[in-house]
């Protein structure tokens, strides 16, 4: 699968993108985002990425590498995570890998991508995502597209020591 825009793409994940989702995966610095706890192994992620065939409907889960148009390498991922079918929601996730990447119209581009594939293909009702209150270039980019913040998780995650708000934002398809 393929989405296409005017500067980037978004694929699946291939074998070769193994070091690649290494490093993302085993960056303590974006861990809170992800609520990530422990390190992965070469060999689990080899093996996640051997069953990506699986399609979201069996995983609940899509997870899309962020190229730039003419360039097979990955910059980043973007996922719709916590897929329920029978209620037509999910959650999407997105990291850029490089400083030099973000705030590049890359992650703007990537998700009016995945909203359009998750509302137009999946008939998805609802989106959410669940966003640290103090990073707000990710506040911004998500509020571009109308998400909305819906409430706070108090205290939610343990970063550096010290408990931190976690805001749920939620977008929903008006097609519906």
């Amino acid at each position: 699968m393929t989405l296409k825009g005017n500067n980037i793409y978004l694929r699946a994940l291939e074998p070769d993108d193994l070091e690649f989702v290494y490093a993302i995966e085993n960056d303590e610095s974006i861990w809170h985002v992800s609520n990530t706890q422990t390190p992965y192994s070469k060999f689990l992620i080899r093996q996640y990425l051997e069953n990506a065939h699986q399609d979201i409907y069996e995983a609940k889960q899509l997870r899309l590498a962020i190229c730039k148009n003419n360039d097979f390498s990955a910059i980043g991922l973007i996922d719709l995570f916590d897929f329920d079918p029978s209620n037509n929601r999910a959650g999407i996730g997105i990291v850029i890998k490089e400083n030099q990447d973000r705030n590049s119209g890359i992650g703007t581009e990537s998700l009016g991508l995945l909203i359009d594939f998750a509302f137009s293909k999946l008939n998805l009702h609802q989106l959410f995502a669940n966003i640290n209150p103090q990073n707000e270039p990710s506040v911004n980019l998500f509020t571009k597209f109308g998400f909305q913040k819906i409430g706070d998780k108090k205290e939610w995650n343990l970063i550096d020591g010290k408990y931190q708000d976690e805001s749920l934002y939620q977008l929903i398809n008006k097609k519906f």
